[in-house]
């Protein structure tokens, strides 16, 4: 429970950043820290899955804070923008989670009974009848699949549209990004869910046990379903909706090149190959509400094919 808990601190710290004064560089800072804190956090979870993503996101993690730190000390209006953008992902999946820290079945508890209803649906749709362990847990042939907040793509489209109010937009732009964004990520994200449940539960991809294999009878199929082909595909679609967002918000395609010379610049800098390509620190503007976007059953472990999409 203490890992919930460095999200939640994190977005409280981006959440305070939202609110205009002197202290929003620090309450960013917050914010970054303790996500990146997070991510150490689970790194044991996502080795016991062989998943390796998230470890590599970990260790890239600690250059990209110390630059971030650095450009918010010094007011630089890129990390500021980049900032904003974190701090309207955690608005929009805030609600989502706060189940986690409360007694109470709120928003996160119903979109994953949506979700769950949505799959077996689908699944009975494609002929591959399935039934209920629990309210959120599906199986078949004696495998189990737990269906949890992070399989549900509110993470995905909470980031999505977060990267979308990065930077000032019309109230066209919101809407038509929203658009792009929400329906896209939650109806691929049914499928991606599918896919994971009828590959593990059918045992598609029962190969190289060495690599993929955690001891757990089955457990490849999983891997290889969950682990690299569904987060392969959906590094794809995110990367052409964030294309799609690109050609509707021309400038948070200007912000995306702008933090791509700044955190590269710094890179290289640090490798003595030479400076900050990027132009330089650009103060952040001190009131910036008013250009601000509005935000046969074997007991075998469930398995959670988890945010993705």
């Amino acid at each position: 429970m203490m890992i919930e808990y460095l999200v939640l601190i994190s977005c409280l710290g981006f959440l305070a950043f939202l609110i205009p004064g002197r202290h929003r560089k620090y309450a960013a800072i917050v914010g970054w820290v303790f996500i990146v804190l997070f991510l150490f956090a689970t790194l044991p979870e996502y080795f016991a899955e062989n998943n390796f993503l998230y470890p590599v996101m970990a260790a890239l993690s600690v250059p990209f804070l110390y630059i971030t730190i650095k450009h918010l000390l010094a007011d630089d209006l890129r990390v500021h923008y980049l900032s904003r953008a974190a701090a309207i992902a955690f608005l929009i999946y805030f609600p989502f989670a706060i189940d986690d820290y409360t007694q109470i079945n709120g928003l996160g508890t119903w979109l994953i009974g949506l979700v769950v209803g949505q799959v077996v649906w689908l699944l009975q749709l494609f002929n591959y009848p399935v039934t209920l362990d629990a309210w959120n847990i599906i199986a078949r042939h004696g495998f189990r699949v737990e269906i949890i907040l992070a399989c549900t793509g509110i993470q995905s489209i909470a980031i999505m549209l977060g990267v979308a109010a990065a930077v000032p937009t019309t109230t066209r732009q919101k809407i038509y990004a929203f658009l792009l964004v929400a329906p896209t990520i939650y109806i691929l994200n049914l499928f991606r869910n599918v896919f994971v449940i009828m590959a593990y539960t059918g045992q598609w991809f029962p190969y190289y046990p060495d690599i993929a294999g955690n001891g757990e009878i089955g457990y490849e199929s999983f891997f290889w379903a969950h682990n690299v082909i569904a987060e392969m595909l959906a590094l794809v679609l995110l990367i052409l909706i964030a294309y799609g967002l690109f050609t509707l918000i021309p400038r948070l395609g200007t912000f995306a090149e702008e933090l791509f010379e700044l955190y590269y610049g710094e890179i290289v800098a640090a490798f003595g190959k030479g400076g900050n390509r990027g132009p330089g620190p650009a103060p952040a503007p001190a009131e910036p509400g008013a250009d601000q976007p509005a935000p046969d059953v074997r007991d075998e472990p469930a398995k959670n094919p988890d945010a993705g999409s």
